[in-house]
């Protein structure tokens, strides 16, 4: 066995390709992981609980093939193109197995931390696997090599980290993009030990090697060729009715299902589903809507703003006042917008909403925006997101809602979707004393929405006085709604009464842990 000495150029061509190796092998490394904690947000909502879990249990695997690694280095070069290859089985097809747990076996959560552990355990015998390379072509002190070694895979990492949002994300998917990855990782391995160590193989080596190269390259590629058809099944079992459109957006994962017709509609159920979240059913969605839109017009309305509600049904609603004459939409993200514009019958439900030159549409976070808004609004409507995750939790806390009420004119009013009192009282009366901590008095009320049960609202108005819950004198022919009914949603039954829980803020999202917890079992 030879030791890899060279003339010194060669020398210098070696090093440098072992420390490309480093570089490309770390980009890799940090993909996976980002992988892992992105795909975890999009299908549980928890996206600091997921980032925790991964980067914990990954971190620690790393510590253990570290010392594992050790009664390899005598066979570094083999033992290095071994592990990179299972890298590149395990890492390009483990969104796809986390999909499949997740959508047919229920066992996400055992599914990724194996996955995780795994992962971090071949990335963790790689770095001594390398240093024991590095030394074999040039000794140096161990310091220095250190240096050159860590400073490749710091690199290396920070490219992984940009090219995980800002390429792979937007050009392959998750599914395309982990293989992307892994086939990435497989060639680098191999040609770095093919190339610069090929003489440490033995015979029995380069066919082991052969051999699991070609099966990863065979798994890899048949991942490639059945990604999209396996995205849609695996995508519709999550799913009660046919899966219509399906697309991932910048920031979420967008649905939209159509049902058969049901005995007693004309038209067929259309829903749509954000990160998996329903957010309306077309067979009682002006149930929801009529609630949310027509009590808080009681009052001057020229100017409304919508914060959230891109599919449109709010503003339909606001659309039925003459006298509205300007709506602006402040919605994050734009794809669910054009859905709203272009999907024929999501265009029928919303009566072309957003083609009425009366709308101006925002596409931008509205926390983000408030800050910078100076225009004044007679009305507010928070049809935002339930406050289940990270980004939407802030969306309900009292600087939110402080930001709401610099925004609003002169006897202004705001209504805020807050979930359910039923199903998450908690959360409903969190986001009540955050509304009147940030200086509103408020008017709690609920009605029955078949499709997600008792629900929530509430009408705020800033000051001591709160608004009065009632129907505008001028309110067109509702469905639902009437004087009678919108009396009776102001009144709760004693075991769903007020309860005494704390704001949500910034700092304390509160509520972000009460949804979880409340909703954990429906």
């Amino acid at each position: 066995m030879t030791t890899g000495t060279a003339q010194p150029p060669r020398r210098r061509v070696a090093r440098a390709a072992v420390l490309a190796a480093v570089f490309v092998c770390a980009a890799c490394g940090l993909v996976y992981e980002l992988a892992l904690v992105a795909l975890g947000s999009y299908l549980i909502g928890d996206s600091v609980g997921q980032a925790s879990i991964v980067l914990g249990v990954m971190v620690f695997a790393m510590g253990v093939g570290a010392l594992a690694a050790k009664p390899l280095q005598p066979r570094a070069a083999a033992a290095f193109a071994a592990i990179e290859l299972s890298l590149a089985l395990l890492g390009g097809l483990s969104v796809l197995g986390l999909y499949a747990a997740f959508a047919w076996l229920d066992l996400y959560g055992p599914a990724l931390v194996g996955t995780a552990f795994l992962l971090g355990l071949l990335i963790g015998a790689e770095i001594p696997l390398l240093m024991v390379l590095l030394q074999r072509i040039r000794r140096q002190a161990a310091g220095s090599a250190v240096a050159d070694l860590f400073a490749a895979d710091y690199v290396g990492a920070l490219l992984g980290g940009l090219a995980f949002p800002f390429l792979l994300l937007p050009v392959f998917g998750q599914l395309k993009g982990a293989i992307v990855v892994g086939a990435v990782n497989a060639v680098a391995g191999l040609v770095l030990v093919g190339t610069v160590f090929r003489g440490e193989l033995t015979t029995r080596s380069r066919v082991a090697l052969g051999a699991g190269a070609t099966v990863v390259a065979l798994c890899l590629g048949y991942a490639w060729v059945t990604a999209h058809a396996f995205e849609v099944t695996a995508r519709q079992q999550l799913y009660r009715d046919p899966v219509v459109h399906a697309e991932r957006s910048r920031y979420q994962e967008i649905v939209l299902t159509r049902s058969v017709r049901e005995v007693g509609h004309a038209d067929s159920d259309l829903r749509l589903y954000l990160n998996g979240d329903l957010q309306f059913s077309s067979v009682d969605e002006y149930r929801y809507h009529e609630a949310l839109v027509h009590p808080v017009l009681n009052g001057p309305r020229d100017e409304v703003l919508v914060l959230g509600a891109g599919d449109g049904l709010a503003v339909r609603e606001l659309l039925r006042y003459p006298d509205v004459r300007r709506v602006t939409v402040v919605d994050l993200d734009p794809a669910v917008v054009a859905l709203a514009r272009t999907e024929p019958q999501l265009r029928r439900l919303n009566g072309d909403a957003f083609d009425d030159p009366r709308v101006h549409v925002v596409n931008a976070d509205a926390f983000g925006w408030l800050r910078g808004n100076r225009q004044r609004f007679d009305a507010v409507v928070a049809d935002l997101p339930d406050p289940d995750e990270t980004a939407t939790a802030k969306l309900y806390t009292v600087e939110f809602y402080a930001l709401i009420r610099a925004v609003l004119a002169e006897h202004g009013r705001l209504v805020v979707q807050a979930g359910s009192p039923y199903f998450a009282p908690r959360s409903y009366w969190s986001i009540e004393a955050s509304v009147r901590e940030a200086g509103f008095a408020t008017v709690p009320y609920h009605v029955d929405v078949p499709s997600f049960g008792d629900w929530g609202f509430l009408l705020a108005a800033p000051g001591a006085v709160p608004p009065a819950l009632a129907l505008p004198a001028d309110a067109p022919r509702l469905r639902f709604l009437n004087s009678a009914t919108l009396a009776a949603a102001a009144t709760f039954p004693a075991d769903r009464g007020r309860i005494v829980v704390p704001a949500s803020t910034l700092l304390q999202p509160r509520v972000l842990e009460y949804a979880r917890t409340e909703w954990r079992g429906y």
